[in-house]
């Protein structure tokens, strides 16, 4: 019998950035961050940061918040095709999976473990901290400081990664964190500029 009476299965569609992209909107479709706000777009933003980075970073990013907030599993991820690399990442940057989940900078050091986790968590802290963000919670929590701990968590999460790959995604994500962050580096830098010396190289 010729090969043509069994045809070849085609192989699973792979799983890309778009249907990251529609799950992300799906799974926190009806949910509301504490603004009010549909929690959708937060997710979509944190996705967005990520796009100077490879797909597998760009898909946790989507999906960061999809074990915290959803009954999605780890193996439902899985076997929808999400790559293994993604639900590593976000199982490491979700809260309850932590050691100690009351213990929130316990957990950005955790996270900080990761390289690719720590990506994705500086997307997802930039945007929560955006000045606008940051004023309205203000405004509706006067008696507790909302940024605090994002505040703090930072400088954890940026020592986990290149300076550069910081600097895109506050650019993408919020760019008003960028001084911020140029003033953290200029405090680590213990160079003495005054009694600096430049040698004459012979090639010159």
């Amino acid at each position: 019998m010729s090969r043509e009476h069994f045809p070849e299965q085609n192989p699973a569609p792979r799983f890309t950035v778009e249907t990251a992209k529609v799950l992300a909107e799906v799974a926190h479709n009806r949910q509301k961050d504490k603004l009010k706000r549909p929690y959708r777009e937060h997710v979509l933003a944190v996705g967005d940061a990520l796009a100077d980075f490879d797909d597998e970073i760009r898909i946790a990013g989507y999906l960061h918040d999809i074990a915290e907030d959803t009954p999605i599993t780890r193996q439902a991820l899985l076997d929808m095709g999400v790559p293994e690399r993604s639900v590593d990442i976000i199982e490491r940057v979700t809260n309850r999976l932590h050691s100690n989940p009351d213990d929130y900078q316990a957990g950005m050091l955790e996270i900080a473990q990761d390289h690719d986790a720590a990506l994705v968590k500086i997307a997802d802290n930039a945007h929560n901290s955006l000045p606008e963000r940051v004023q309205a919670l203000a405004a509706k929590w006067p008696d507790k400081p909302p940024v605090t701990k994002y505040r703090d968590a930072r400088p954890v999460l940026y020592a986990a990664v290149e300076v550069e790959e910081v600097r895109k995604i506050l650019a993408r994500a919020n760019p008003w964190l960028l001084e911020e962050f140029d003033a953290q580096l200029d405090e680590a830098d213990d160079t003495d500029y005054e009694n600096l010396r430049y040698d004459s190289g012979s090639g010159s």
